[in-house]
């Protein structure tokens, strides 16, 4: 599926969208020094993440990305795949059913499509249920997938 300029979906139409992509993000390059970054402020500094001479032997021949750096991708790829209108404010509610189906390979690529599985009223706007697929370049299996729930105040 090609990436194609941001949609843009007004909060009041997105109950008409359930059941269908609502947009795809652009490619990004998951780097070494993003990886090393994400070691740092969790602590999980397993070397197939943060040593790359070591890596070289290891299952993947390369260092690979966490599965949660993967998953902490969300939203700056959400926010470039689709624009929702008339909100005031978003805020995380909660994800569900996440699997990590492939490991991301350093300076390999991943982008986010969003399909939208659910919406309903809550007070003061919508509460949303996205179904995001982390897709990987050249891979038969996207590196991540997880429904995130939402919450977009008018």
């Amino acid at each position: 599926m090609q990436a194609t300029a941001r949609p843009t979906v007004a909060l009041d139409d997105l109950t008409g969208l359930i059941g269908q992509q609502i947009g795809v993000s652009q490619w990004h390059t998951v780097t070494q020094h993003q990886i090393d970054y994400f070691a740092e402020a969790t602590g999980d500094d397993q070397w197939l993440h943060v040593d790359p001479e070591r890596a070289k032997a290891g299952p993947f021949g390369r260092t690979i990305a966490h599965g949660y750096l993967t998953l902490s991708l969300a939203p700056m790829l959400l926010w470039d795949a689709v624009e929702v209108t008339g909100v005031s404010q978003v805020l995380n509610y909660g994800i569900d059913r996440v699997r990590f189906p492939t490991p991301v390979p350093v300076d390999s690529r991943v982008r986010l499509a969003v399909r939208l599985l659910g919406a309903k009223g809550i007070d003061g706007g919508l509460q949303t249920r996205l179904g995001c697929t982390f897709e990987l370049e050249g891979a038969d299996k996207p590196a991540c997938v997880a429904e995130i729930i939402f919450c977009h105040f008018r």
